[in-house]
């Protein structure tokens, strides 16, 4: 990857498709993790999830984001340790218009530092800034890491491949590279 040089600190480039408008009626798998990969929402028991205090903070403002955004669906999730899983199913608007049709429309869903309305980072920071203020509403020491991973969802093999690790990531928690005890 290129680095860029922004206020006097090396960053590394998006890793966000500049052809792609994150508005787009799509399917976008996403993964979000705590603050330096922290443990703090569950652990792992045979194969299954126990959620901390925090952990069902984060599972009810996942289920909260379909109620409180119209052009959104939640597909499936699971809530590790450390970070969550989630398929967000981005929907055409009520009008049957699927954005790709709007004139000047931005080829990213960041522009100028401004988060594009509609778009998965406007999902994924309301869910985030959700779950932080109810923790720390409920005096829990969290955060989350500042960025976090998308995918679009290109095809039904593709679906299905994300669909199956999602479902097995606790029983596969000891390799998984999220797992603390896996980081170098």
């Amino acid at each position: 990857m290129d680095n860029e040089y922004f206020q006097n600190k090396f960053r590394t480039s998006s890793i966000r498709m500049n052809h792609w408008n994150y508005s787009w009626p799509a399917m976008y798998y996403v993964t979000i993790c705590t603050q330096n990969r922290e443990c703090c929402l569950g652990e792992i028991k045979d194969g299954q999830v126990y959620m901390t205090k925090i952990g069902n903070i984060v599972f009810e403002e996942v289920i909260n984001v379909p109620k409180l955004r119209r052009d959104v669906l939640l597909d499936d999730f699971i809530v590790m340790p450390n970070h969550i899983h989630v398929i967000f199913v981005i929907k055409e608007d009520d009008f049957g218009h699927n954005g790709r049709d709007t004139v000047n429309r931005v080829s990213t869903d960041r522009k100028f530092g401004f988060v594009q309305p509609k778009s998965l980072s406007s999902i994924v920071n309301a869910f985030k800034g959700g779950v932080t203020r109810r923790c720390h509403k409920n005096n829990l020491d969290f955060q989350w890491q500042a960025n976090y991973y998308e995918h679009i969802i290109k095809n039904d093999e593709d679906y299905a491949r994300i669909k199956e690790y999602i479902a097995h990531n606790p029983v596969n928690w000891i390799k998984d590279r999220n797992n603390s005890v896996n980081i170098k």
